[in-house]
């Protein structure tokens, strides 16, 4: 189980940059996505500066962020990875079942994974998460190359901190259509 005090800082930059986002598209009425907090344990406390400096999570969480993109159910999860190689250990099965289920509900569901030593990010389907998490638990690679992904779902940070997500949910709708 890990804890508050051993994770440190990891990840809160594109955290950063994705609530920066949020706010922004709430603001232009585009989208109203909530950050999911983990529920944590105490169990070291500063008394002096009233912090936290030791706690454990309570339980597993479901994905980062929940919430509805122009009526439609949307929820995801942001990873970082400093390689051109994605580890699949970074995703949990309770967020798969999650995700699923949202699916199911007409939802949608995606990873958007930061590769900072590329400063990119990539929108990750739920249909391609399942694919390569279902490969992996059959005995395949537990990890996702950067050239199994699909160029169309790679895209920049704008203006330094913006993360233009909806215009990769644009094109999975697209893609959604085409097939039905």
């Amino acid at each position: 189980m890990g804890t508050w005090h051993t994770r440190g800082l990891r990840g809160s930059t594109l955290e950063d940059m994705v609530n920066r986002t949020n706010e922004r598209y709430l603001e232009q009425e585009l989208a109203l996505i909530q950050k999911i907090p983990t529920p944590i344990t105490p169990v070291r406390m500063d008394k002096e500066h009233r912090q936290i400096t030791l706690a454990y999570f309570e339980q597993r969480s479901t994905v980062d962020y929940i919430g509805a993109v122009q009526g439609i159910p949307v929820c995801f999860d942001a990873k970082e990875c400093n390689a051109d190689t994605f580890p699949l250990q970074n995703i949990h099965e309770h967020q798969i079942i999650f995700m699923e289920n949202l699916e199911k509900q007409q939802g949608i569901s995606f990873l958007l994974i930061y590769y900072t030593a590329r400063n990119e990010m990539y929108y990750m389907r739920f249909e391609e998460v399942a694919k390569f998490w279902n490969r992996a638990m059959t005995g395949g690679r537990k990890s996702i190359r950067l050239e199994e992904l699909d160029p169309r779902f790679f895209f920049d940070i704008r203006s330094g901190c913006f993360v233009p997500y909806l215009d990769m949910i644009n094109l999975d709708l697209e893609l959604r259509d085409e097939r039905s």
